[in-house]
């Protein structure tokens, strides 16, 4: 356990300022070594910017809550003057806390010339923080890349527990389904946690990146309601295609569940083609009636409170 106060940092203007907040009022309730630390940016007229820590961290464990909503670009360069300027202040440990992790499906060299990004991005962090926290980042296995801690969090405890207390409704027969063949062990957990033994699998084609060329379900959906889960969704081509092709196949309703919403198209046509959307708030979401959030501030702020005293995480995977 950490000697004097534990700081957990946050740009008070940036968009995961509710959420840090939220984290930092549960913490309070379990002690008062906790404070919240706020980080300004001076911004130059150039596009250039100097973050300043508010107060003193000599010596102190220090939580830095990196706002997932910004431009991936201005994500990474907060991300290192952020970090040096806490060692620079004489911190006595740094832990990244990045709800969503930019630049993690970049994960391998998929063609010629292109950088492993996530590789590079695991660089810059492990210069300068002690330990990594994240959730249901896209390939769990960039831990590799990391050279300090790297707790990644998993959605799917809460997620259940949402949906059972919530929807019941939506659990009568049915099949869960991973959008494609790299999801089904994901699919196949969330089908464990609810019970479920029918899953299904979407084997796609894709002619780009987010653009689909042609998508068959393996499994059968006829007659059943379907959930489709997966980590993320950025344009929302793959979950519409695989909501369309069910259909057309028989299912009666379509949900969907992904921890991390980028909607980068937009959240309407997503939600257009599907009976109900739910999704984390790792990022901050605009109200639709169709979509649902569920929150991972308790799940954050437990982590934090674990690693603060010396506890272990197994317990948030059971």
């Amino acid at each position: 356990m950490y000697s004097g106060a534990i700081s957990i940092i946050a740009n008070p203007k940036g968009g995961s300022w509710k959420f840090t907040s939220e984290i930092f009022e549960i913490l309070r309730q379990k002690g008062n070594c906790y404070e919240l630390n706020e980080i300004d940016f001076k911004e130059f007229r150039d596009g250039e910017f100097k973050p300043k820590i508010n107060k003193n961290i000599r010596g102190k464990c220090c939580f830095y809550m990196q706002d997932s909503n910004i431009n991936p670009s201005r994500w990474l360069t907060e991300v290192a003057l952020v970090n040096e300027a806490i060692v620079k202040s004489s911190a006595g440990e740094i832990i990244d806390v990045f709800p969503y992790l930019k630049f993690s499906r970049q994960d391998r060299k998929d063609e010629s010339r292109v950088s492993i990004s996530a590789r590079v991005v695991a660089d810059v962090i492990s210069k300068y923080a002690d330990a990594v926290i994240t959730l249901d980042v896209h390939n769990p296995s960039i831990d590799g890349f990391y050279d300090i801690r790297f707790d990644n969090l998993y959605s799917f405890k809460i997620a259940v527990e949402h949906i059972k207390s919530k929807h019941p409704e939506i659990l009568e027969n049915l099949v869960v389904m991973s959008p494609d063949v790299g999801g089904s062990a994901r699919a196949n957990s969330f089908a464990n946690r609810l019970g479920i033994e029918d899953i299904a699998i979407g084997a796609k084609k894709r002619k780009t990146a987010g653009e689909i060329d042609s998508l068959k379900i393996i499994g059968d959906v006829e007659g059943k309601n379907l959930i489709l889960i997966d980590d993320l969704i950025d344009s929302g081509n793959t979950i519409i295609r695989a909501s369309k092709v069910a259909k057309e196949q028989g299912a009666k309703k379509v949900y969907g569940y992904c921890t991390h919403g980028l909607f980068t198209e937009g959240i309407d046509k997503i939600a257009n083609n599907l009976d109900l959307l739910f999704v984390g708030d790792t990022l901050t979401q605009k109200p639709h009636p169709k979509l649902k959030v569920i929150s991972f501030v308790p799940l954050f702020a437990e982590a934090i409170y674990r690693i603060s005293n010396g506890k272990s995480l197994s317990a948030l995977f059971d």
